[in-house]
């Protein structure tokens, strides 16, 4: 569990480190292009849920994961969504 923990920390501090070295004109490219690997981890955590092996922690991180996920991909699709529009020709 410490192990799974320490991971954890390094992972976070990582993330941290690299998103704070992005500039600007690339964050929400990169962040829409990211929406696939939360799709990833929406189907993960799934299927770790519909295990019954894994026990209740495995269950209650599976849920957080779900929920985190579909976060990040809502939240993701809008400012892409967003963005897009950006480049649109308003009409007269």
């Amino acid at each position: 569990m410490i192990m799974l923990f320490f991971v954890f920390v390094m992972a976070a501090f990582l993330g941290f480190e690299l998103i704070a070295k992005v500039p600007s004109q690339l964050h929400t490219p990169l962040m829409s292009g990211t929406n696939a690997i939360s799709g990833i981890t929406i189907v993960g955590a799934l299927a770790v849920c519909a295990t019954q092996a894994t026990g209740t922690l495995g269950m209650i991180l599976g849920f957080l994961a779900i929920v985190f996920a579909t976060i990040n991909v809502v939240g993701g699709y809008m400012v892409t969504d967003r963005m897009l529009g950006m480049f649109k020709t308003k009409g007269k």
